[in-house]
């Protein structure tokens, strides 16, 4: 069995974060071990309060699955501190880590900011060079481009979003970064919801079904683990991107209804056997 480690904080209401995670990858026959970086009180209408896991306990997390399960991906989701980001990308390079999805998860389905304002740089700077995929959303891609003041000229960045250039905002994380780009489409202003993954072989448009649901909470958390748990598999880049999001699709379809807000995916929609009804 090929195992993923997923490195992300916890969500109480079980939607998102490890929770979705683990979830996630379950559904995809591979063994899911975990480093919390945060707990967060939170349910479907938000997110009530946040306690970041102590950096030399959250060392100790990733070390105690290294040395023993030792992961084929690891899925990096909500990051809690500088110095967390400092001890990953120390551990990182030590166990000489593979197949790293890296979800820049920076503000929640809520509107909360889950990502303290003096980690934007230090991310960019030490953590996203060893990632082998981002998966930025297009406000998140955004947002890292203005933080880091890597846009060139003649481009609009304009939050608002009007007459952007997907491709190109998509083109200028590639080439700034050592792996692939994925730029979720999810909050497109034309309401088409395309992604564009691009990989050293080129820029790809992939289309995808909308689904019409409120229900989407941790549906990035859900993505980025389905991605790495096909890259532990043995799956190229283009098709782990494919076939995650399409289970994503499959799992907003399935009409899961739970809470007053945002409700979360149903990441089970497709497991049988003799102890489920």
């Amino acid at each position: 069995m090929k195992k993923v480690l997923t490195i992300a904080g916890s969500d109480s209401s079980g939607g998102a974060g490890i929770q979705a995670d683990i979830k996630t990858m379950m559904a995809h026959g591979v063994y899911a071990s975990s480093a919390i970086t945060a707990i967060t009180a939170q349910n479907t209408l938000g997110v009530k309060s946040i306690q970041e896991v102590r950096p030399d306990v959250f060392r100790d997390e990733v070390m105690a699955v290294y040395e023993d399960i030792c992961p084929d991906a690891v899925k990096i989701g909500m990051i809690a501190s500088v110095e967390q980001i400092d001890i990953l990308a120390e551990l990182l390079n030590d166990y000489e880590a593979s197949n790293i999805v890296i979800d820049p998860v920076m503000i929640a389905t809520s509107g909360t900011k889950l990502l303290p304002e003096d980690c934007i740089e230090i991310l960019w700077e030490k953590l996203l060079c060893y990632a082998d995929l981002i998966t930025p959303n297009i406000p998140e891609a955004l947002y890292l481009i203005e933080k880091t003041g890597i846009a060139p000229g003649g481009v609009n960045w304009d939050e608002s979003q009007e007459d952007i250039d997907y491709m190109a905002v998509a083109q200028v994380l590639f080439d700034n970064i050592r792996g692939s780009v994925l730029l979720k489409g999810g909050h497109r202003s034309d309401g088409k919801g395309t992604d564009i993954l691009i990989t050293p072989e080129g820029g790809t448009i992939i289309k995808g079904e909308i689904i019409e649901s409120t229900n989407n909470h941790g549906t990035g958390c859900t993505l980025s683990s389905a991605i790495a748990s096909n890259l532990a598999k043995g799956m190229d880049m283009s098709n782990s991107v494919r076939l995650a999001k399409k289970y994503v699709e499959e799992a907003l379809r399935d009409g899961l209804n739970l809470g007053q807000g945002n409700g979360p995916l149903n990441h089970g929609f497709d497991l049988h056997g003799k102890y489920i009804d």
